[in-house]
C-alpha cells in the first residue's frame, strides 16, 4: 500500500498533469480487470482528490461523499453499479476511452 506522502506526490502530479491523471485512470481500469479491486479503489481515490473531488464525483453519480470515501478506501466494498458509475463519471471528466477485452486463448 502506498504510504500518504507517495498518495499526496501522485495527487499532486494528477492535479499539473492531465496526460498523467488519464494513464492513471487507465492504469486503475487495468489493475482492477486484472484482479487487484483494492489497489484499483485506491488509485481511484488518489485520481479523484487530483481532479474533481468527492463533492463534484459525488453530483456526477448521486452517492453520496462519505460514501464514496468509504467505497473508494482501502477497506470499502462497493457494488458494481456504484463502481461503474464511478468509472464512467471519471472517464468522462478526463475524456478516457477506457475499453475492456477478454485475452484471446492460444490454440
Amino acid at each position: 500500500m502506498l504510504t500518504r506522502d507517495a498518495s499526496q506526490t501522485i495527487v499532486e502530479r494528477i492535479r499539473r498533469d492531465p496526460a498523467f491523471a488519464r494513464g492513471a485512470l487507465t492504469e486503475a481500469a487495468t489493475v482492477f480487470l486484472g484482479g487487484e479491486p483494492e489497489v484499483a479503489r485506491l488509485m481511484l481515490r488518489d485520481i479523484v482528490n487530483g481532479t474533481l473531488g468527492f463533492e463534484e464525483l459525488s453530483a456526477l453519480t448521486g452517492i453520496p461523499p462519505k460514501s464514496l470515501h468509504r467505497m473508494l478506501s482501502s477497506r470499502g466494498n462497493p457494488s458494481m453499479d456504484n463502481l461503474a458509475a464511478i468509472f464512467e463519471a471519471m472517464t468522462g471528466h478526463l475524456k478516457v476511452d477506457v475499453e475492456a477485452r477478454a485475452k484471446k486463448k492460444a490454440t
